[in-house]
């Protein structure tokens, strides 16, 4: 009896809960309708004033308008205000979606540069038409097709170079410091940019796999190179995905289904539209879920980087190495427009299994001046992995160990920026037919003594950082009637920091050496060399072979 009427009072109250709902939902609904109806007239009567606007423009500006670059322009500036990713992509452009996707296209597989008027080649595909027909990097490009390239832009001359599979395409070119001038006959080819860059054995026990990209198939390259480096007897690995700047969100779920079980959670999306929010599991069965794991990030480590880097470290799959990540936890998709035109746009942000979204930058909350800031430390929220460690969301993945990145001397960045390095190694390559293999290569004595020449005949000159902030130090003294009385300390420290290219280059020598000697390994051995040369000067692997090594402290660091 007492259940019966205990029944029979829910049953009043849930009555009374209906009533009272459908009541407030009849009160909000003209609110709802009111706020909708204002957001519609608001877009109706901007679109309105734009219109007009133009319409005047067009009829009374003082010299001619193109319409399709004025509205380009404005589109341009109206999605800036957003984010970096969304991006209207007109029918011209629509293959560089498709090179986004897919890193494929018809060409020769070539980079060029501009250094004034003069385009030349920066790097041949290991594979490529281009390299298969000799062309080198540094090779100055005069005509294609008999084309003059001359005052010309880059991106055109690139455009040119693309074209139908199957079709052939002649370049006239100049080889610097050897005088030759050839015309080389090319045939284009479907241009495939692998995912994984390299790989190889570090140790008898450690393999390394370095993923540049996230474009389709993706996870299968990485899938067969990890079962090669298996069969030659592996028991952990390094992935390495520094500098890698993203692409497909399921090549990043694939890749962490190869070292976790089929059916866990890798990473959730969450957006405006209900279409956005989704949740993405392993579907296959993965190749090794024990193999000991490290992977390395930097700050260009992003987006779809970012989510292997994160599942592993939320999972307690791997350890992470290196510096904190980039930090984009957001979600672009590709929306069909008028004309055959395209809209990348952000849809929605990814959660990795922590809950965290290490999204960095507020693009929502702008300062005053329109600029955007990093989400600071105390607006971040913490977070637990699966053992339990400690993580953080807003600011990238903060590696389990930090590595100071690689830095060069003010002289050895200079020579970087000036192409100093690149053409040297263009002048050796096109004096010497052959060196040894990656990793045996060193430079010798003697080449190195040409250097020193080769930079004064390029008017080579740079300024340190010391040198520059001395001299705003001696305006300010000098301002402030100071610099007679400190003229002899101004001079003294002048003498140290002053660059002296003679005494710098032997000061440096050894960072020198190594980016000379990586720069030209890599004109005979192309991507693949130039991967094996530097390894053994890695520091970040070096860390990464030792904590693989000592199973004991690899299983601490993960908290296990």
């Amino acid at each position: 009896m007492v259940m019966i009427l205990f029944h029979n009072e829910l049953t009043l109250m849930r009555r009374k809960l209906k009533t009272v709902g459908l009541i407030l939902l009849l009160l909000a609904a003209p609110l709802i309708f009111t706020a909708q109806h204002d957001r519609e007239f608001e877009w109706s009567k901007q679109l309105d004033i734009q219109q007009s606007l133009l319409r005047e423009l067009d009829l009374y500006y003082v010299d001619e308008i193109d319409p399709g670059k004025l509205i380009r322009s404005g589109i341009d500036h109206m999605l800036k205000s957003l984010d970096p990713y969304t991006l209207y992509i007109p029918e011209s452009r629509i293959e560089d979606i498709q090179l986004m996707t897919t890193g494929e296209y018809g060409g020769i597989g070539a980079m060029i540069g501009q250094r004034g008027d003069t385009i030349f080649v920066t790097e041949p595909y290991e594979g490529s038409p281009a390299q298969k027909a000799g062309l080198r990097a540094g090779d100055l490009i005069r005509q294609v097709n008999g084309r003059p390239v001359s005052g010309r832009k880059p991106a055109e001359i690139t455009e040119e170079m693309k074209g139908e599979i199957g079709s052939p395409v002649t370049l006239t070119i100049e080889r610097p410091y050897s005088g030759e001038k050839l015309t080389l006959n090319l045939v284009r080819e479907k241009i495939k940019f692998p995912n994984v860059a390299h790989y190889q054995t570090l140790t008898d026990n450690t393999g390394y796999i370095r993923i540049t990209g996230f474009t389709e198939g993706a996870s299968r390259e990485v899938k067969e190179a990890l079962l090669d480096l298996k069969e030659q007897g592996i028991s952990s690995v390094v992935l390495d995905f520094r500098g890698n700047p993203g692409g497909l969100l399921m090549e990043a779920v694939e890749i962490v289904n190869i070292f976790v079980p089929r059916g866990q959670e890798v990473v959730t999306t969450r957006g405006k539209a209900r279409q956005w929010v989704a949740s993405y599991s392993c579907r296959s069965n993965p190749i090794d879920t024990l193999i000991p794991v490290a992977v390395l990030v930097n700050s260009a480590s992003a987006s779809a980087s970012e989510i292997v880097a994160g599942v592993m470290q939320d999972l307690d799959r791997g350890v992470i190495i290196g510096q904190r990540t980039f930090g984009k936890g957001l979600v672009q998709t590709t929306r069909n427009l008028s004309y055959k035109a395209k809209l990348n746009l952000t849809t929605a942000k990814y959660y990795i299994p922590s809950g965290r979204c290490i999204q960095a930058l507020d693009y929502s909350n702008r300062r005053p001046d329109g600029s955007v800031g990093n989400i600071p430390d105390s607006l971040t929220s913490e977070f637990s992995t699966k053992a339990g460690r400690k993580v953080r969301d807003g600011g990238g993945i903060i590696p389990d160990i930090q590595i100071k990145p690689r830095t060069l001397s003010a002289l050895a960045t200079e020579m970087v920026y000036q192409r100093q390095f690149f053409d040297f190694a263009t002048k050796f390559r096109n004096l010497n037919e052959s060196i040894l293999p990656p990793g045996s290569f060193h430079l010798q004595e003697t080449v190195w003594k040409d250097l020193p020449a080769f930079l004064k005949e390029n008017n080579f000159t740079y300024q340190t950082a010391s040198e520059e902030a001395l001299e705003k130090l001696e305006k300010v003294l000098e301002s402030e009637k100071f610099l007679d009385k400190s003229a002899e300390l101004v001079n003294q420290i002048k003498q140290v920091v002053s660059g002296d290219l003679n005494r710098d280059l032997e000061l440096f020598r050894p960072e020198i050496t190594t980016v000379l000697e990586e720069e030209i390994v890599s004109r005979y051995y192309h991507q693949s060399g130039r991967a094996r040369q530097v390894i053994p000067n890695d520091q970040t692997i070096a860390k990464a072979v030792e904590i693989l090594s000592n199973q004991e402290e690899y299983l601490k660091l993960l908290g296990k």
